[in-house]
């Protein structure tokens, strides 16, 4: 397992996000990185721009979107990560099993949520039609970014909300 870690650096607003402090896990399938670390990458430009400089964020690689899951799981189980967010794409390589792949990933990593109470996110992107012409690279490179812009956001605001709840069940 590859792991890169970078603390978040800090927040120029004064207030500390109710966040501050938390550890995200990126889990970003190598499938087509050219695309997919665009999330990577706006996942920890928005953590940064918006939460507390104790905050840290640990990247895990994996080869492809098959793989997140169980990754996402033994995180999870470890209870080092407030949060976790997948990054993949799921591309249709001319038969079905993309509609399964993407799936399984998905239903996999709710069932990592609710099993572990930890918030998993994702941004494994199934698109409809994608073909590795310049046309659609481009789009999707510049999609991710805004998805991972989203998927940060929405992990600030859900370990926000989830820190004025009563404390987990022992």
């Amino acid at each position: 397992m590859n792991q890169i870690s970078k603390a978040i650096p800090p927040k120029p607003e004064a207030n500390a996000s109710p966040a501050a402090g938390f550890r995200v896990a990126v889990i970003s399938s190598r499938w087509h990185p050219d695309i997919v670390a665009n999330a990577t990458a706006a996942i920890r430009s928005e953590l940064g721009r918006t939460c507390d400089p104790s905050g840290v964020v640990d990247l895990y690689e994996v080869p492809g979107a098959f793989e997140i899951p169980l990754h996402a799981k033994r995180l999870a189980a470890s209870g080092a990560y407030d949060g976790i967010i997948a990054c993949g794409l799921v591309v249709n390589g001319g038969i079905y099993r993309h509609e399964f792949v993407a799936s399984a990933v998905i239903d996999a990593l709710m069932r990592v949520q609710l099993d572990h109470d930890t918030p998993v996110f994702s941004a494994v992107l199934t698109p409809r039609d994608f073909h590795e012409h310049q046309e659609h690279l481009e789009f999707f490179a510049s999609h991710f970014i805004k998805k991972g812009t989203e998927v940060a956001r929405a992990c600030v605001d859900t370990l926000s909300a989830l820190s004025k709840l009563p404390n987990r069940e022992g």
